[in-house]
């Protein structure tokens, strides 16, 4: 779920316009607009202005983002990496110290 949609749900709680909390925050209408519509993520600056105004945490703002930005990656890029990527365990790391010796 795109940080935008929790976000949009703390205005409809407060009762509050995209352009009211913008002014509040000191920032580009257009930036809101654009995290509620889910063009635009949340950046680190914009998460501790969000947690100074709702009274949470930058981490909590943050940690939306990543979820999401991780979400995205797995479902466009996850079984590529699964394909691609070689695990690195005991046995890895037993053959490469052989084949150096």
């Amino acid at each position: 779920m795109h940080p935008g949609r929790i976000l949009k749900r703390e205005l409809a709680a407060r009762d509050l316009s995209a352009n009211r909390l913008a002014l509040g925050l000191r920032v580009p209408s257009g930036r809101i607009t654009d995290i509620l519509n889910g063009k635009r993520g949340i950046t680190p600056e914009t998460a501790l202005r969000l947690a100074r105004a709702f009274g949470t945490s930058a981490d909590f703002w943050m940690n939306l983002q990543t979820r999401y930005d991780l979400a995205i990656a797995k479902e466009s890029i996850g079984a590529k990496v699964v394909m691609e990527v070689e695990r690195v365990d005991a046995a890895t790391q037993t053959r490469k110290r052989h084949k150096a010796a």
